[in-house]
Parts: structure tokens; C-alpha cells; sequence
């Protein structure tokens, strides 16, 4: 009978959260694979992943942790790349105790942790009009925030009302959405801050409306994207007005690389700003991928594409973490 392998020993800057009063309720996991947890199936693991139980134990944790330590938040991984080296410091996992969904006058509260599609769903069961948009992103309301996250005519800065968020220190505070600048899929939060839970204001409309508009959303979003692949969404933000009047995908199917391979890794036939894993891909063939697009667009327009998923992480075998 073979025996079970031990468990990864915690880090030594993690020591602190096994006294009281720094010892979280939440889960604690060494070395834990993110590969599997990512849309694109691709990564390395966390040095540690946290997924804490309320605000408060997150608040707790982030208090007693070393401040040299680095943390990051993920949310449903729909537009990462965690880069196959893994992620150093504590990587933050918001699960079941962020994701309660609750009706507040004519808007919603949602945890962070909530599915955009989920509160989409939930507006229209309770006849609240103005979120259908939110059923063609996907990923998590955290996520969306931090991101100004949009699609189909709205974004995050047109519905949100105030955020929560733990800061890096610790403190939960409460912020309204007109201090968090947001600009195009851009959103101005304290450092290393979480995103724990948000209010969204919404409209009353007739259920079924807003049942047909989400609908409408999925239908065009089914046609035009190929959502049952791999792959984490838009690769590239679109130019803005004075660098491009094309969008991203035009650039790109411009430059010839619609279809374009790397390794595993290849740009969708049928939208052609998605980056698909085949099915062996690496986080290094990704982002090589991305990188020759950008280049051949570049060459070929002269206009630089920006990534809109975002890299994390460190290269397999290479320096430090790095965030580009």
C-alpha cells in the first residue's frame, strides 16, 4: 500500500498565521496548483493560497502578514494568465462566504465572489433591469470591478455605487464608486487591495425583458466567441480613437495572424482576439503567442496592442514575480 505524500510545509514568512490572534478560519494551502483553476488550464502553483472564510478573517490574515509579503487576489481566472513558475507570496481565493447576493432597494449587494452571469440572472428574477450586460462577461464580480469590466453597451462604472475592499494593512472600508477614477477596463483601488463584496444600482423593468435582453446577449456572444474553449476572453484591449479606428480584432486579422499558432497555444478562426489552449498548451506559449501578435500588428499598422488579460506570475525556471 502505498503511502500518502505529506503535505507542502507552509512558507516561513507564514509562520505568523499559526498563533492566535493571527490563525485564519479559512483554508490554508501550500504550493496549491492554480493550473486547474484558470480558464486557460495553464500555471504554476501559489507559493500559499488563502481562501478566507468572511472579510473579517481576510481582514485578520492581511493584519498580521508581513508587509513585505506580496498578495493577490483571484477571482474565477477568466482573463489570466498564470505564468508557469507559479505565483510568490499569498494568492487570495474568495469562495462560498463572498458570494451571497442580496436585493437593497431598487439595486443589489454581491459579493465579490459572485459569477456576473449569477447576478445578472438574480436582477431579472427580481424584476431589476440595467445588469443584463453583465451576462456576457464572464468571470466574477471582484474581478469586474477591478477591471471596470463592460460588454454589450455597459460597464461597471455605470451601475456601481460603492465598493468594499480589505486593504493591504487590514482595514475594510467602504468606497464610493466616483473615488475609484474609472476609466476604460480600469479601476483605481488601494494597492494590494480585495474586493470583497459591491452595490449595484438597477432599475424596475418587466421580468421578461430583461429575460430576452440576457438571452439576446448570450445568442450574440454564442455566434460571435468561442466560449466552450479554452481560452480567457479578449486578448487585447481596442485602441483608443487617436491610435486606431479599428478594433482589436480587425488589427490582428489585418497582420495575418487570425488562426496563428504557437506550441498549444492559437489564435481563435472565429474571433480572432481570443487566445485558445488547443489542449497542451503552456502559460509560456500564451504568452509568446501574444507577444508575436502584437509585434506582426505592430509592424504592420504600427499600433501597439495592450493586453487585456493579465500575466501573472513567474516564467518556469526565471526570477521573480512579475506583473506586466
Amino acid at each position: 500500500m502505498s503511502e500518502t505524500a505529506p503535505a507542502p510545509a507552509l512558507p516561513q514568512w507564514a509562520g505568523v498565521l499559526d498563533t492566535d490572534p493571527c490563525r485564519p478560519r479559512g483554508r490554508l494551502t501550500a504550493q496549491a496548483p492554480l493550473g486547474a483553476r484558470t480558464w486557460f488550464r495553464v500555471g504554476g502553483p501559489a507559493e500559499l493560497l488563502f481562501q478566507p472564510a468572511s472579510a473579517e478573517d481576510l481582514a485578520r490574515v492581511l493584519r498580521c502578514l508581513p508587509l513585505e509579503v506580496p498578495v493577490l487576489a483571484l477571482g474565477a481566472c477568466s482573463n489570466v494568465i498564470v505564468r508557469d513558475g507559479g505565483i510568490d507570496g499569498l494568492v487570495i481565493r474568495l469562495a462560498r462566504g463572498f458570494s451571497t447576493i442580496t436585493r437593497d432597494g431598487n439595486g443589489l449587494i454581491v459579493g465579490a465572489a459572485c459569477l456576473d452571469v449569477t447576478v445578472a440572472e438574480h436582477a431579472a428574477q427580481a424584476g431589476l433591469g440595467g445588469l443584463e450586460f453583465l451576462a456576457g462577461i464572464p468571470g466574477s464580480i471582484g474581478g469586474a470591478v477591478a477591471m471596470n469590466a463592460g460588454a454589450y453597451g455597459s460597464d461597471m462604472a455605470t451601475v456601481m455605487d460603492w465598493v468594499e475592499v480589505v486593504t493591504r494593512d487590514g482595514r475594510l472600508l467602504r468606497l464610493p464608486a466616483a473615488s475609484l477614477d474609472f476609466s476604460y477596463r480600469h479601476a483605481t483601488l488601494p494597492a494590494q487591495a480585495v474586493v470583497v463584496r459591491a452595490r449595484l444600482n438597477a432599475n424596475e423593468a418587466l421580468p421578461a425583458a430583461i429575460r430576452q435582453r440576457i438571452e439576446d446577449i448570450r445568442a450574440a456572444r454564442e455566434a460571435a466567441q468561442p466560449v466552450r474553449a479554452r481560452t480567457g476572453g479578449s486578448t487585447f484591449r481596442n485602441p483608443a480613437p487617436d491610435e486606431s479606428e479599428r478594433k482589436a480584432w480587425e488589427l490582428i486579422d489585418a497582420a495575418g495572424c487570425r488562426g496563428l499558432k504557437i506550441g498549444g497555444a492559437q489564435m481563435s478562426e472565429k474571433h480572432c482576439n481570443f487566445m485558445l489552449n488547443t489542449g497542451n498548451a503552456t502559460a509560456g506559449d500564451l504568452e509568446r503567442l501574444g507577444e508575436t501578435v502584437r509585434q506582426r500588428v505592430h509592424d504592420h499598422t504600427a499600433v501597439t496592442l495592450r493586453w487585456e488579460i493579465r500575466r501573472i506570475g513567474r516564467p518556469a525556471a526565471t526570477g521573480r514575480e512579475e506583473d506586466a
